[in-house]
Formats: C-alpha cells, structure tokens, sequence
C-alpha cells in the first residue's frame, strides 16, 4: 500500500507528534519530530482554525488562467475507456455580461452531454480573495480501490470472512493458491452464486466452467475442479451457512434502527389503510430471508415497544451523534441477489453515533426471555473497525469537532452525504447565513444504564448487570451478554470474538478525515505525493536529459489502473465541502472587498444563486453547499465519486488555480440507466445500502458504464475556468494535482420540473432535503408577479395545487371510513349528528422547519401537516394515521382530539393563489385570443380597438409575437388619420404659421418647405386619402370626417361662385364668414383667395370711414395708405385721398418742430402753438412728446426758481433754502436751452452766498480750491482739533512709546492706556523721533521726515523747544477770530449755508480750549511752569487754527524760561501752508523736453484748450411787455478773481536757517519760525553769524543765558497764572515736571541721559481706537522728507478724493496742491 507522507497539522493516527506540548496562552501546539513536518507548527485539535496561522501560499507557484504555469488548452486527446470529450464554449464579452442568459442559451447542447466547460473571456480575470496565511482546513482519507464499488464489495467480504474464520481458529492470512495462482475467494463465490449456488454447480459439474472464468488453465482437469470445491467448502461454506442463519436478526436490528425495512414499505404513490413503519414490501419475493426477519420485527415490534417504554428514556448525549447511517428503503423493488444459504453478502458495519451509559435496572428481567425472533436483536448503533476500512470519524470533512473552532459543528446527514440544511439560528457572525441544522435523528435506543460506557452494557438487551457474562467485541467492542446471542454463546472464547453485525456486516462505508492543513502546507504534501509517486516511474527522456514530465494522460490511466485494482491501495487526501461562511470564498465579497467590481459581478459564485433569474433567490434561508459555495482543494489522484447534484439542481464549478481537473459526465437522460447499471454491478452493496449514490463514495469505472448502455462524456477543467453540471445529470472526477475550486448551486426556471423529481426522490428514499420545494413556488408567487415567473410557476403550481388537493381528499375520505359522518373540515357549514373530535387548524402562520418535517420520509410539508400532540411529531399527508407516533392504533390517530389537521392555506385560498399565477402566466395567450376574435370578427376592424389592444399589449411585459405586427398595422393607420387630420382639424393650421415664423430665420429650406406644404393642401389629397383608407381596410371616426369634408368643400365652391358675381349684395361679415368657411377646409381652394381680396378691401373701407374722426399719428396714417396700396383700393377712393392730404400735412408739422427744438434758442411761443395744432394733424409721437417735455420742464424750472428765490428773501433765515438745493436747481437748467423768468436774479443770490464760501477757502488757505472742497477741508479742520483741543490731554512726565517699554514680568499682561505723542496729539504710529531736549516723541510723518533719511544717532530739537524750526503745515490755520468774524456773517446769506455746523463746532472747540489755557497765561509765570506751557503749545502748535495771542505768549516765555535759540521768536500774525506746487503734467513735458515756452512743445502733448458754448437767450422777451426778459446768467469768473494763496500773507522771516544734516535728508527752509533744526554739535551754518548754538543757552540760569529775553512784549493777558496765587488748593503736581527734570537742571543733558535713542521701532497705524482718523487719514499718501508736495497724516482727508487725475490734461484742483492760475485752461 503506498501511503503518502503526513504533513502539517493533522489529528489522523499517521501524525507523528511527541507528546511534550508547549503551551502559549490556551493554545496548546504539539512539537513535531525531527524531520515529520518540514518545520511547520502542528497544532493540537481544540486550536480553532482562525487562531491558526501558517506560512502564506507563494500565489506564483501555482497554475493561474494567464500564468506562465498554466496548462494550455490541448486539443481533443484520446482518453482512457475511448470517452468523447464535452462540449467547451467561449463566450464573447458581451454574452458573458448575462450568466442566466448565456447558460439558457447552451443549454440545449450541455444537457446531452451533462457537464460542459465556460472559458470566460480573458478580461475576466478575478482574484484570489482568501488570506492564505489564516486558512486552514481538514481533509478526507481516500482510498483509491475502496472507492470502486466492486474493489469494495470483494474487500468488505474477505474482511468479513477472515474475521469470522480467526474466530473459529483459522487464519486465513493468504489468498490459497490454485494452479500456483492465488485464488480469488471473492470472485469464486459469485461465481458459484450466479450458477445456482453450491449444490447446482456440485450436481451439474460446473466446477471446471468456472475454473476458466477465473483465469485458469482451459483443459478440464478434474484437480483443479477439485482445488476449486474443496476451496469453496472449506473457506466459503461454513461463511456461507454461517449468513443464512445470524443475517435475518442483523437485518431486523438494522430495520429497527432506521425506522424501517430496507425493500419499499409500501407504493409510492398510494396509500395502505394500516401501513406503519414496520409494514413489508408487497413486491419482494416470498423466499427472501430479510422478508420473514422483517415479519418477525413487524410481528413483535409492538411488544417490544411496550416493553421498552417501562424503562427511563435515554439520557440526551453530551454531543450529538453524527452517524453515517443511511435510511433503508428500496423503491425501485430490488430484490437481494443472494437467495440461496451461502448468497448473502456482507458488508463493513459502520456508525458514528455515541452511545448512553446504563446503570441496571434489576426490575425487569423478563426482557431476557424475549421471543427468539428479538434474540438477535441488537437495539444498538455498533460502530465497527476494520484496518483496511477505516470509517468517518465524528469530526466532519471542513476541520469541526467538540473540540474545534466552529460552533455547532458543521454537521452531515444520516447517510454521510453531506447535509446542505441551514438552520434559522444562530448565525455565523460576519455572514448572513445561519449554521447547518443537523438532521432529524433515528428513533432512539433504550438504555438500562445511562452512564454505561461502550463494553460495559450489552447491546442486546440494554442492561449493565452480570458483568462477567458480558463479551466484548474485538471489532465493534460493544458488550453482549452471551446469552443474549442467538444462538448463545455458553463458554468464552479464547480467541478474537466478533459479534454477528461485524461479521454479516452493514455495508456501510465512509471517508475517514485527515489532517488540517494550510494551503501551503497542503500544495508541499501534494507536490511531494505526486513527485514521489511518478518520478520512478517516468520513463528517461534522452531530449530532456531527465525522465519525461508527467502529463494528463499518465495522471488519468494511472487513476483508473489504481482504482480497480485489488492488491494496491494508494491513500490521498481531499479538502472536500469546505464551507466558505467560515473559511472565506475565493471570490470577492461584499462584506470584505465592497470595492472590488468582482465582488458584485453576476460570475462569482457568491452572488450567482441569487440571481434575478435564479429560483434560489426565493428561498428565505441561506443553504452552505447549495446557496452558499462550498471550496475544494485537491491533490493527485483525489476524487469525487458519482451523484448528482441535491434537488437535481445546477452546479457551477469555478477552478481558482492549480492543476487539471478531470469531470466525467453523464447526462441527465441516462440517470436512470446509470442507477440500473450500478444496481447491477453492485447489488450487494444496494441490498444493504439502497441511497448508495447519495453518499459519494462509490465509483465505477466509465467503460462498464458504457457497456451497460450509458453514455458518459469527459472534459479537463483547468485554472480559470467553469464547469456546469446540468439537472440529474451524473457526475464525478479527479485531480491531477494541487488546485483550488469552488462550487455552488442554481437554479434557472427550466429547474423546476427536475427540482419537483428530485424531492420526490428524496422522499422516496427518506432522505432529508435542503429546503422545501413547495414553500419555494409559494414564496416565488408572493414575490414576483412578474408573468416570466408565472410562465414557469403556473405548471408547477397547477400540479402542486392537483397532489394537495389530492392527499387531502384521500385523508378525509381514510378519516370517514371509521365513522360517516359530515366532517368539519371539508363540510364546515354542513350540520351533523357525529362531532368530529379531530383537530383541525388554518395557520398561515411562518414556523420553525422541523415543525413541518415529516418525521418518517423526512420531506417538508409546507402547505399540510399531521400533528401529534402527544409526542409533538409531524407527518405528511401520505403518512397521516399509518405512522404509529403515539403508540395508538390508526382509527385513534384519524379520530381522536390527540391530533391535529393543519393546513397552511384553505382549499378556496390556495385554488384562488394558484388562480391568479395561472391568470398571469395565461395573458399572452388571452391577449393573442383577443386579437385573434378581434380579426376575425370584422373585416374592417376599429382603430379604437386595436390601438386598445397594442395597449393592453405594451404593457404586458413579455414577448408578444403578434403584437409587432399590430403594431406596425396601427402605425399605418395612425400615420393615415394624422395626415386626414391635416384636412380636418384646425389645429395643424396654426402650426404651420409657427412653422412659417421658424422659416423667417432659416431662409436655405423655406422654398423647399413651402413647395411641400403647396403640395399637402390640394383638394387631390383629400380623394386620395379616402382612396387609402378603402385599401388598408379599417374603420375610425376620421374616414367619415374626411368624406363630410370633401362634400362641404364642393358646396363651398358652388356658394362662392355665387357670391363673387355680385359683391354689394353681401355685407363684409358674410363675405368675412365665407372665407373663414374656406380656409376651414385645410386645403388650397382657389376661391378663397379671392374672397379674401374682398373682404380685405371692404375692411379698409370700413376702418378708413371710422378713423376719419379720430386722433392718428403719422405713422398710422402711413401705414393706412400702405396697406390700401397693398390690397389694391383704386386711387380714385374718397377715403384713400383724404389721408394723403392729411399725411402732408402731418409731414410739415413734423419739420417745423423738429427745426424749433433743435435751435440754440427755443422759442416757447411757438411751440406752444405746434403743441396745439397737434391735436387736429396726424403727428408723430415722439416729436409731440419732445415738444411737450420741453414745454413742462421749461414751467417747472420756472415754478421751482421763482420759488427759491421768494424764500431766499424770507426774514426768517431757517425758512431759507439750503444752498444744496438751490445749486441742484440750477444745474438741472444746463438741460434747457434757455432760462426761465427769474434765473438772473437767482443766480445774483448763489453769487452773493458763493463770495462768502470763498472767503472761507481763502482763511483756509484753499483759494483754488473748488468751492465743495470747503466742507470737506472743515470736516478735516474739525476732526483734527478734536485730538488737538482735547481738554483731557493733560500735561504729564515724558513716556517711551508702547514700542519702546520693557515686556511685562508677570504672566498675565494688562492693558496699558494708549498714549498720545506728537503735536498731532494721537498715538504711536510708524517712525517715532524724540525730542532731546523735552523728550516728547513725534511722529516721523508729521515732521515730513522719511525713516531712511534718519541715522541711529542723530539728534533732534522740535520746533517747540527750538522755534526756529520749521513745522510742516499742507494747509493755512485761519485765526480763531476770523472764522468767528467769518460764522457771523451767515444770517446775511440768502441761502443756508452746509459748512455752518461744521464751523459753529471748530469755533466752539477753539474757544471753548482758549477758556480752558486762559490761567496759563498770565504774565506772571515761573520757571516750574514751563512743562505746562510747553505742552499746550504742542496742543496749539498740532491744531488747524490758530490761537495766536496765546501762541505768542508761550512762544516767549519758553524763550523766556528755556531759551533754546539766541533771539527770541518773532510775533506770529499768520500760519500759511509750506508745501510747494505740485508740477503740472505740461510742465513735467517740458522740464523732461529742456523747454520753458509751451508752445514748443509737440502738438500731441499740448493742453487741450477748452471751450464754452455761449448761453443762448431766451425768447421769453418776445412774449409780452409785461414780462421781464430773461436776462443770461453772467460769465464765469475766471481763476484770476480768486485770491491766490500764495500772494496771502507777505511776513517772511529774514533768517534763514540752513543746518547741516545727514546726507540722505535735506530740507529746504523758507520760513524762520518754521525751520527744521537738527543741532549737531560738531558743525553748523548760521546766515545771522549768531554764535554756535550750545545747551547752556538752554537754562535760564546758566551763566551765559541772554537776561534780555525778560524784556520780550507778551500779551496783556491778566494774571491768572495759577503760580502767581499765594493761597489757594495746590496745584497737581502731574501738571509739572520732577525736581530732577532735565529742564531745570543742567546735568540732565549729561552722557548718563536714559533717552539716547531717538527712533522708536514699532510700526503701527495711527490710533486703534480712533475710527475717525483712520478713515480720513487712509487716503493720505507716505510721507517723505525730501518731498514737500506729499501730504502729511494730519492734513490728508477724505476730500482727497475730489481729485482730478492730471493725466488728462484739465484743471488739478486739490486743496492739498498748488495750481498756477496760468495753467488752468
């Protein structure tokens, strides 16, 4: 026997482990032998699988579709047994999109041949979706020759026989030897058996005939006659006898066990009035000896159940049994082949299920003198070893036990066939399918002792008591009492004891598992089987220079040759119904790879059950191996046997990689001769085991098939590919190597009828189905309604509707055989005088499934169910009363109220369900018998009703094959009535109108159209249509319609004919009726037309007479005589000469207005007098609205001036108007050409209040300026003083800037006061500079002086400590007392002023400040108050106006106090503004030129000379003398009448100071007191020859101090000075400075001084809390230093924005720049 090695992680007994364990948390993995594993983990059997973990599969290793390992496609060889190969397809792309479609198609030609082979198209290319390192598996132990049912049978029966010989002290350890040949035991008793058995062959000298068959010598020789009966009687005989005598007792256990005989307890499709479980076969032959052994068992059963029932019942198993058993019924009526004493044939018992232990009960001991027919009873399942047999253990094939990872285990059904059921609950976590629901078990065996173990109770008769008397079978090693046997067994045996189940034996066989392994683990044990099975025996290959490569052909003779064979057993090993719920799918999924197009794709095998076209989708569970796949993984020579699919159903096998597969085929036509010849070659093994091809474990070689007359068909299914087994088609294969596929199930609608045959199979056999087939066609009608599912539904439900309807009848008329009577349950409304006690129930209700399981055939009984409220079991119909549930007999079952009658639906309810699917399914036909009768019925058939019908058709949805036709039909007929109505409704007239304005702009096909549309409207068409509808033959209202039309077009021709030759007998409204009549018709009648000429010229007439007393406008009376012209009115027509005449007239109006509006100066007269013959002349529109618009703009702007100027003289000045108005006014006559009446006068007034706003400008210094810059520049003014004259800003010590103070010490800051600095008095923004000498900081931007003209040590003095330096101004500061002389000329305005509150509040604040600094002007001052001087001349110094007196004063006594310069400053009279004129853009040309006279310059570049058009005069002096003339307003004063700021002012200072600076600043001075001052104290240049400036000239008391300053005139201010007080409160020390300060004390300018910087870094924007100076001062530009025309932040204000760009030549009028007056125009 060749055995492969064992690798990876097994529990089979060919691991070889140690037995130290080293244990990781609770995984406990044994340590492998030096050698056994190849180094991988063996992992011990509790390890679930998904803890596991292995080296992952090298994916490049295996054969993949495209791989360059992959076996190409070879074409057709010659196969073993001369097999045809099976059809392969290719499908394009396009047929593979629609799997249900493509399969439909191939269909016809696959179901010949059984299987086929799809290669999809190479862009199909999914991937492996499985992680191999986590999957792991378990596997079956296949035997190759125990697979082949003859191999089998001949090796269960030596197996048999040399038990049962060891036990009467023979070995029989060799085969004996006949003619030095070993002699075939197995093949000697068949042949013996087939020739009448051993006393025929004996009397007819046979011995020597089957000697020949046997393979001997051909010569009849009476020795070998005599070696072939002395084997016989000496090895097979004694078996023989032994069988006729201990089979009938194994057969009746086997019976009892499995709920029934083996042969057919009754017909199928009949009913026995008493047909129990234990009833015999009526076809079965007399002689049988199962026969009487199953009389004696139905004879004695009841007894023995009476028995059996004192007993306690069993105790429940920790675990249940999983058994391999099968269930015992013969349907087809086979008849054992063995009948004579030595025939019988035994085969290996095997059974899986545990048994209960059993403590003696002592009571009842009357069950060891049972009848001698229940002797040989064994009430046991013996479980039966063998070493060349090995059974199925109690862990199924997908790696599950008690002790494995999977819940519930995956269990098998009672045949060992794989169990495909589901259960409702629990569900596997991650998927949406529940676990499998094991199956429903066989009736249970009483045990005495409930705790016994195997051996130590006796399986007879169920005790534990008289152990000593208790024998162990060696092969089983179930206990039996010994005298329990039958016969009795008195003394012990002294050798190997069997007991008679292990030597007649069950015939039972099965896969034993293997080990588990993972793929990679896997692929090395097939790789290594498959190389050192065919390497020595590959012949060498002188081309390869090794041993020739194994190819399919060697792999698949070799298979076959290894199969048959009797002396050679090779052991393989098969990953076979691998769940894919719990191991994963090879395919992409949705719930792990939602991403993947494969995941969803119609091919996977996951989403193929469910296809729309699948009838699987209609089943409520999911079903693992059927719905769900199932994965497989092969190795060499590993096999599945023959079956066909459960419910005889589709398969599809996916192949994922790895090498070929071979299929064997047989078509499902042939499954029946395939079963007889089965039967045939195998009877023993049929006799014992009838649902032997349920189980996949029997092969039989193809050419014996053949031979028996069915035809069986091959193919090679290698990576990539799909192999589809069509219904009851057999099937069965094997592996070429290591290879990965997966297998579903499917279902398209031609299923059906196999499906409704495979149930019935399966319940002839009691075989449990996957899921109820019944529920499926109920559920597939409450789902879909869709008539492609009724085509198919309805057959089945008519004959689901027949066999239900049919057993029911059948029961109730069993039920009234007992007692007639009126039964409730078919004659409810029927009253009688028997009361029926039997249950009965409608319950549509949805129940667990096992609540509708048969407990006897097993099958579901979905729509009726037989009830036992006693025991809780369910039967069918078929088996209602004949099966013996509760022990009572079967007139008590039919009758009694322990029963119940459940139907799911009434007969009424289940005939109107199936009514309405057969309905459905019947509506192509009913609407092809409609039409058919439609036809027939009328020659000329409706239109109505055939545009009903192809209706009713469309919306049927399926394919009508008469409904093209109809509707071709009724699209000529529609396509006719809508041309008749063309003819006959109004409707396409106004269309084509639409039609004709779309032509307007699609002018290239407007001929064509039109000719088309001629050609449509003839009178011909009409008689041509009606032609048309004769031939076409049908019938609508339209035809009539056509043919009324047609008569009333010829009449209309006869009435206009009429009408025509004498006009003025009719009025316009008839002859308008006429035409309108005509045109009615749709077509071109010729007459119309000129009836329309008619009509169109009596209208004309009409309306020309009604309009002749009525207001028309030129254009009207234009467009009358057009259109008299087109309709041809004669010229001699009164009406058409009349509006000629008035239309000139018109014409000369027109002109003359025109020519007076468009005149400089309008005469109003006149146009007074064309506005009123207007109204009797057809004029145009416009014109006499331009004449009247003039006319009521020249009395409102009359109105409105003679208005302003009588409220300009009211006494009251608040009831003047304001200027704005009355400038608005005025304004808006720049759109007349002439003034109205008073415009002089008005205009005198805006000159008088003009004066006064230019005498404003001029104390502003804005002369220039144009006069709305006057408020902005006082908004500005107002604004600024604010800051300036703030009474809150107080004098104080010097203080750094925010930017210049040291960081906070504590963590948390606080916010700090904002400062205020500079003259402008706001705060840090930009380059601060500080003063050296007060030590005040200013801004760098009012100084005009730019950061990169300022060196880090340079020193500064401001213009208030130093009056000689110059402050920068961009503006003139009126004095205080001439804005007051200035506000209080307002009341002798005419007008009210915009700037009087503006000025009322700079006035009120410089007052209101000058009041407050009064007390600081005393001439009587001392030294201590210099700070406080020297800060309100800060204040005054930064203000927009200015305070004279008292800027004088603190001028002086500063001077006085802290001379700083050696003379004393001058008396300030005036503040005029220091910028210079900004170039013009002309002088910027010529400055760039070198010219100085403009007209040198080129043309181009020459100022535009402006021109004024002269003010036209009024006319209005024309109108009367009572009337004033309108006199012109007066020329405008040109520039040289505004006083130029430049000529203001005439008090220059004759020094002029000019000190050295650094070389990037430089600063021109030309004024004195105005002069900017940086001292340096190393060099300087005075023009006055004045001495060096020093800091002693600073001090008043140092030595050189000038004591004339003392003798300085100040203004006669009385003495207010708050110092000159003797008494009074004392001052506030914060108003002055320190003891120390630097002002007083002449080593406070020594190096030690802290301020030595005097730029402070920070750059900020003016005051963050002050809003308004931001928004006036963001327009403003940067300051420079060597610039003087840019503005500073203290002038630059929102009116910036009154600028005139000077690139385009006109006047720049800003209030910031200078303008010569020569350069305006």
């Amino acid at each position: 026997m060749v055995v492969p090695p064992s690798v990876g992680g097994g529990n089979g007994p060919s691991n070889s482990t140690t037995n130290a364990t080293s244990t990781t948390g609770s995984c406990q993995v044994n340590q492998v032998k030096s050698g056994s594993n190849g180094g991988y983990p063996t992992y011990a059997s509790h390890i679930p699988f998904s803890a596991r973990r292995a080296p992952p599969l090298d994916m490049s290793t295996v054969e993949r579709r495209g791989h360059p390992l992959a076996v190409r496609e070879t074409n057709k060889r010659i196969r073993p047994h001369g097999l045809q190969d099976a059809p392969t397809f290719r499908p394009t792309e396009e047929e593979f999109k629609n799997p249900m479609e493509y399969i439909r198609k191939i269909a016809p030609e696959g179901r010949k041949y059984g299987i086929c082979k799809i290669i999809p198209p190479e862009s199909w290319s999914p991937g492996f979706a499985i992680d191999t390192e986590k999957f792991h598996f378990r596997t079956r132990r296949q035997e190759l020759n125990s697979v082949e049912g003859g191999t089998r049978t001949n090796l269960n029966y030596l197996d048999q026989l040399a038990k049962f010989h060891k036990q009467h002290g023979m070995n029989l350890n060799r085969f004996p030897s006949v003619d030095k040949k070993p002699l075939d035991l197995y093949k000697l008793k068949k042949a013996v058996e087939t020739r009448g058995g051993f006393d025929k062959v004996c009397k007819l000298k046979k011995w020597a005939e089957i000697g020949r068959d046997l393979g001997y010598s051909g010569k009849i020789m009476s020795s070998l006659s005599t070696s072939l009966k002395n084997s016989f009687q000496k090895w097979l005989h004694p078996y023989e006898e032994y069988l006729r005598i201990a089979k009938p007792s194994v057969q009746q256990q086997l019976e009892y066990e499995y709920g029934g005989p083996f042969t057919p307890p009754y017909a199928h499709s009949g009913m026995k009035r008493s047909l129990s479980i234990h009833s015999s076969p009526s076809n079965t032959r007399d002689d049988s000896l199962a026969l009487r052994a199953s009389s004696a068992l139905n004879a004695s059963l009841n007894r023995s159940e009476d028995l059996v029932g004192k007993f306690p019942p069993p105790r429940e198993p920790p675990q249940p049994a999983v058994s391999s058993g099968f269930v015992a019924v013969n349907t087809g009526g086979f008849t054992p082949v063995n009948l004579t004493p030595a025939s019988f044939q035994a085969a290996k018992a095997q059974s899986s299920a545990t048994k209960g232990d059993n403590e003696g009960d002592t009571e009842n001991r009357a069950l060891e003198h049972r009848n001698s027919s229940l002797n040989g009873l064994q009430l046991i399942n013996g479980h039966g070893t063998s070493p060349l047999k090995r059974p199925t253990g109690q862990e199924s094939v997908n790696g599950t036990n008690g002790n494995d990872s999977q819940p519930n285990g995956e269990g098998s059904d009672e045949s060992g066939r794989r169990s495909k059921r589901l259960k409702k609950a629990p569900t596997v976590v991650g998927s949406h399918m529940s676990l499998l629901r094991p199956t429903t078990p066989r009736p249970p065996i009483q045990r005495y002792n409930i705790n016994g173990k195997t051996g130590e109770v006796c399986d007879n008769c169920g005790k534990s008591d008289d152990k000593l008397s208790i024998f162990v079978c060696d092969g089983c090693e179930n206990g039996y009492h010994w005298y329990c046997l039958d016969p009795a067994v008195e003394i012990p045996p002294h050798q190997d004891w069997h007991c008679p189940r292990c030597l007649v034996g069950t015939g039972e066989f099965g896969f034993e598992e293997g080990g588990i392994y993972s793929l990679k683990q896997f692929q090395e044990k097939a790789q290594n089987f498959k190389d050192s099975y065919f390497g020595p025996k590959m012949p060498f290959d002188p081309i390869l220079n090794e041993n020739r490569p194994v190819t399919e052909d060697d792999v698949e003779r070799e298979f076959w040759r290894l199969v048959e064979s009797i002396t050679e057993t090779v052991e393989v090993e098969y990953g076979a119904d691998i769940h894919s719920t719990t191991h994963g799918s090879g395919f992409p999924t949705i719930e792990k790879n939602p991403l993947d197009p494969y995941s969803t794709d119609l091919w996977n095998l996951n989403i193929l059950p469910l296809h729309p076209d699948s009838l699987f989708r209609h089943i409520k569970s999911d079903i693992s191996g059927m719905t769900v796949p199932w994965l497989y993984v092969g190795m060499c020579f590993s096999t599945f046997c023959w079956h066909n699919e459960d419910h005889y159903s589709y398969s599809a096998n996916y192949q994922h990689f790895g090498a070929t597969k071979t299929w064997y085929g047989i078509p499902g036509a042939d499954a029946e001769r395939f079963e007889e010849a089965m039967r045939q070659a195998v009877p023993e093994l049929f006799e014992t085991q009838p649902d032997l091809l349920f189980q996949l474990v029997t092969l039989l070689p193809p050419d014996q098939l053949r031979k028996a007359g069915v035809n069986v068909y091959a193919l090679d299914q290698r990576a990539g590919q799909f192999v589809v087994t069509f219904p009851q088609a057999y099937h069965a294969g094997f592996n070429h190597g290591f290879n990965f596929n997966e297998a579903v199930n499917f279902a398209p609608s031609d299923w059906e009828p196999f499906g409704e045959a495979g149930v019935e199979r399966l319940q002839a056999f009691r075989k449990q189905p996957c899921f109820s087939h019944d529920e499926l066609l109920m559920t597939a009608a409450n789902r879909d309604t869709t008539i492609k599912t009724a085509k198919w539904l309805a057959p089945a439900l008519q004959r689901l509707r027949r066999r239900e309807i049919q057993q029911r009848a059948d029961l109730l008329t069993h039920h009234k055989e007992f007692v007639d009577h009126h039964c409730k349950i078919d004659e409810p409304d029927v009253e009688s005088n028997f009361h029926c006690d039997l249950g009965f129930e409608v319950d549509d209700n949805e129940v667990q499934e096992n609540e509708y399981q048969c407990t006897f055939c097993k099958v579901y009984s979905y729509l009726s169910r037989f009830r036992c409220n006693k025991t809780s079991k369910v039967v069918c119909l078929s088996h209602a009363g004949n099966f013996d549930c509760c022990g009572t007999d079967e007139e008590h079952r039919l009758t009694s109220s322990t029963h119940t009658l459940v139907y799911r639906f009434s007969n009424e309810t289940l005939e109107n369900i199936v009514q309405k699917v057969v309905d459905r399914s019947r509506m192509p036909e009913a609407w092809q018998e409609k039409l058919d009768k439609t036809l027939e019925d009328n020659p000329t058939p409706s239109l109505k009703v055939l545009r009903s019908l192809v209706s009713e058709g469309e919306r049927i949805p399926y394919d009508l094959p008469g409904l093209p036709d109809l509707k071709a039909f009724v699209q000529r007929c529609n396509e006719w009535v809508d041309e008749a109505n063309n003819y006959i409704t109004r409707k396409q007239q106004n269309r084509r109108k639409n039609e004709r304005v779309w032509r307007k702009g699609n002018t290239t096909k407007a001929a064509e159209i039109e000719e088309r549309e001629r050609e449509l409207r003839k009178i011909e068409n009409i008689h041509k249509l009606l032609a048309t509808a004769e031939e076409i033959s049908f019938d609508c209202p339209e035809i009539t319609n056509l043919r009324e039309k047609s008569s009333a077009i010829a009449e209309f021709q006869r009435d206009a004919m009429v009408a025509l030759k004498n006009p003025t007998l009719r009025s316009t409204q008839e002859f308008e009726d006429l035409v309108e009549t005509g045109r009615g018709f749709n077509v071109d009648v010729p007459e119309v037309d000129t009836l329309d000429k008619v009509v169109q010229q009596m209208k004309w007439n009409d309306r020309a007479r009604e309009l002749r007393g009525q207001f028309q406008t030129l254009e009207d009376v234009g467009a009358l005589i057009k259109r008299a012209a087109e309709i041809g009115i004669p010229e001699h027509n009164e009406h058409l000469n009349y509006y000629r005449d008035q239309q000139v007239q018109g014409e000369l109006w027109e002109s003359k207005a025109k020519e007076l509006i468009s005149v400089e100066s309008v005469h109003y007269q006149q146009l007074e007098a064309l506005s009123t013959q207007a109204g009797s002349l057809p004029v145009s529109r416009d014109t006499l609205a331009q004449v009247d618009a003039i006319l009521a703009k020249q009395r409102e702007a009359h109105r409105q001036i003679a208005d302003m100027y009588d409220r300009c003289k009211d006494p009251e000045f608040r009831n003047r108007p304001k200027y704005k108005d009355v400038r608005e006014v005025l304004d808006g006559l720049s759109e007349l050409n002439s003034k109205p009446t008073g415009t002089i006068d008005l205009e005198r007034e805006i000159k008088r209040h003009e004066d006064w706003m230019r005498k404003g400008k001029k104390l502003f210094g804005k002369a220039n300026a144009p006069l709305h810059i006057l408020q902005a520049h006082m908004n500005y003014v107002n604004e600024h003083n604010q800051f300036c004259f703030e009474l809150q800003d107080k004098p104080r010590m010097p203080v750094e800037p925010a930017s210049r103070e040291h960081s906070p010490v504590d963590s948390q800051e606080i916010e700090p006061p904002r400062e205020v600095f500079c003259m402008c008095r706001q705060p840090e923004a930009g380059l601060m500079i500080e003063c050296e000498m007060c030590h005040e900081w200013y801004h760098g931007k009012c100084l005009k002086i730019a950061r990169g003209k300022v060196k880090e040590d340079d020193k500064y003095t401001c213009p208030i400590c130093d009056w000689r330096v110059k402050i920068p101004r961009d503006a003139a500061r009126p004095k205080l007392e001439d804005l007051q002389d200035w506000q209080a000329e307002i009341p002798t305005l005419p007008f009210q002023p915009e700037e009087e509150d503006t000025l009322e509040d700079i006035i009120s604040t410089g007052q209101t400040f000058r009041d407050f600094i009064k007390p600081y002007t005393s001439p009587l001052t001392t030294a201590e108050e210099v700070t406080a001087q020297r800060f309100y001349l800060r204040k005054i110094e930064g203000a927009e106006i200015l305070l004279a007196e008292e800027t004088n004063f603190f001028r002086q006594e500063l001077h006085k106090w802290a001379p700083v310069a050696p003379d004393p400053p001058p008396r300030l009279e005036y503040s005029l503004s220091t910028r210079k004129p900004r170039p013009t853009k002309q002088q910027k040309e010529m400055n760039r030129l070198g010219i100085t006279n403009p007209d040198d310059l080129p043309q181009h570049l020459r100022t535009k000379q402006h021109s004024f058009a002269k003010s036209r005069k009024s006319t209005d002096a024309h109108l009367g003398k009572g009337n004033h003339p309108l006199q012109p307003a007066p020329k405008r004063r040109g520039r040289s009448d505004t006083p130029n700021s430049a000529s203001t002012g005439s008090g220059r200072d004759p020094h002029t100071h000019s000190h050295r600076l650094p070389a990037t600043m430089t600063t021109s001075h030309t004024d004195a007191p105005y002069t900017a001052y940086f001292p340096s104290p190393h060099e300087g240049n005075h023009r006055i020859g004045s001495p060096m400036y020093t800091p002693s000239g600073y001090y008043p008391n140092h030595p050189s101090h000038n004591s004339q300053s003392n003798q300085l005139d100040s203004p006669g201010f009385p003495p207010h000075s708050p110092l000159g007080r003797p008494t009074g409160p004392p001052l506030d020390p914060n108003l002055f400075s320190p003891t120390n300060n630097h002002f007083d004390s002449p080593l406070s300018a020594g190096p030690g001084h802290s301020h030595n910087q005097m730029l402070s870094p920070r750059q900020n924007p003016y005051s963050a809390s002050s809003h308004s100076t931001r928004d006036v001062d963001h327009v403003f530009a940067e300051f420079t230093t060597d610039t003087a025309d840019e503005p500073g932040p203290r002038n630059e204000s929102s009116f910036a924005t009154y600028r005139k760009d000077e690139e385009d030549g006109g006047p720049i009028l800003d209030d910031l720049i200078y303008v010569d007056p020569e350069d305006q125009f």
